[in-house]
């Protein structure tokens, strides 16, 4: 029926060259993005399965990272040990170099200066050693490596002691230290209440200190000279350590012409009762105790001695003696040495123990690392099948959609001018 007032051939062409022109835009879209999902209303589900995916791809890719940190870390860590290795090993070549009898005291001192040197290196290693201020050489503590969503996705690494204590090569005097009893502390070191001497006479009163070695020869003794007054000569506990070390630093030399000379005394904060103390240590590590005793000039034993000392005469009973292996090792005499051998042997092996762990660390790392990134290319595959654009089948679409566009518009115009055929017959 011709009719002028409805064009249905009009409306009709319009709705076609509408779906056209939407699925060619649809089309360019796709085409112009690379992407065949651009929104929830292309492919829902497959929306929901693609955002799964690429949050999991994104997991993995910062888990590959992390575990390429990882192996940064350890790699800084180990690379320490490389030099700490270094250190021991000349540690080790020291300590047999003075192990042997070919050389003299004085010698030995000097290898043993280097020895300490090596010693305060490691430690300083282990404690300035760190990666983002992580420290790894200087406690156990552990560090864990994650690279996934699981509990189990982790690695965890433990950190390893390298510092002296924990290598066991702390270095000291070695020999027996002796400390003053709690009960004979003060608050202040310069405190004249430590130690009085009253004598009758104004005599001088010499402390003699002999460090004794039940397996060997005795250490030279330590001759202190003190005034004593008939009012009363007041000491510190300073003025103490003073003398002491005035005389253990003109000791001479020995027998051999190796000069014995040392700071025999020192004032101690005591931990336990918060006040100073006075503690004596023996030159080299062959002391095995030691004997104290005080002497008049004129032999009347009108001497008193009051607070640092208890009595006249035999002193040792107000002295304690300390752990002898605390006192670090040396390698001054054969015998230190010996110990020092096998103490630095021991701390190779614990630091070649600690190194191979971070080694087998690092390879697990590196194969964690290698298959992450096999699983995450795997899923972007997985993705990219969901998600891209098929563009050689897009295109099709495309031409496809363009040629119906264009044959819509073209019988749209048609359609238009078909009511003008009514014109004539209203002539």
């Amino acid at each position: 029926m011709l009719a002028i007032k409805n064009n249905l051939m009009a409306v009709n062409a319009a709705r076609y060259l509408g779906r056209s022109y939407d699925a060619l835009a649809q089309s360019v879209e796709r085409l112009s993005s690379g992407l065949r999902i651009n929104s929830a209303k292309d492919d829902a589900a497959g929306m929901a399965v693609r955002e799964l995916m690429r949050a999991d791809i994104a997991v993995i890719e910062q888990g590959t990272r992390n575990a390429q940190d990882g192996i940064s870390m350890l790699q800084t860590m180990e690379g320490a040990m490389a030099t700490i290795d270094t250190s021991l090993v000349r540690m080790k070549q020291l300590a047999e170099q003075a192990a042997t009898g070919s050389y003299s005291s004085t010698q030995r001192e000097i290898m043993n200066n280097e020895f300490v040197e090596m010693a305060a290196e490691v430690d300083r290693i282990a404690n300035s050693t760190k990666f983002n201020n992580i420290s790894m050489l200087n406690n156990a503590d552990e560090v864990t490596i994650r690279f996934g969503t699981a509990d189990a996705d982790a690695i965890t690494v433990s950190g390893a002691d390298m510092t002296k204590s924990g290598l066991g090569i702390d270095t000291g005097s070695g020999g027996t230290t002796i400390e003053s009893l709690t009960a004979n502390g003060v608050d202040d070191v310069d405190d004249d209440t430590w130690l009085t001497l009253t004598d009758a006479d104004d005599d001088t009163v010499t402390l003699t200190l002999q460090f004794t070695d039940t397996d060997g020869e005795a250490e030279k003794a330590i001759d202190v000279e003190f005034a004593a007054a008939v009012a009363g000569s007041p000491y510190s506990l300073q003025d103490v350590v003073d003398a002491i070390n005035l005389a253990s630093n003109n000791l001479g030399n020995d027998d051999e012409g190796n000069s014995v000379n040392y700071t025999a005394a020192e004032a101690v904060l005591d931990a336990e009762s918060g006040k100073y103390v006075l503690k004596l240590s023996s030159r080299t590590g062959d002391a095995d105790g030691v004997t104290m005793a005080l002497a008049q000039g004129d032999d009347t034993n009108d001497t008193v001695v009051a607070d640092g000392f208890d009595s006249l005469g035999d002193v040792s009973g107000d002295m304690q003696a300390a752990d002898t292996d605390a006192a670090g090792i040396n390698i001054l005499t054969p015998e230190g040495a010996n110990d020092a051998l096998e103490a630095v042997t021991a701390g190779i092996t614990a630091k070649d123990v600690a190194r191979a762990a971070f080694g087998y660390k690092m390879n697990r790392l590196e194969n964690t690392g290698q298959v992450l990134s096999i699983q995450a290319e795997n899923l972007m595959a997985a993705e990219s099948r969901i998600s891209d654009v098929d563009v050689a089948t897009e295109m099709a679409k495309m031409t496809r959609n363009q040629v119906l566009s264009q044959a819509g518009t073209a019988m749209l115009a048609q359609a238009n001018a078909i009511p003008q055929m009514a014109l004539t017959l209203l002539r």
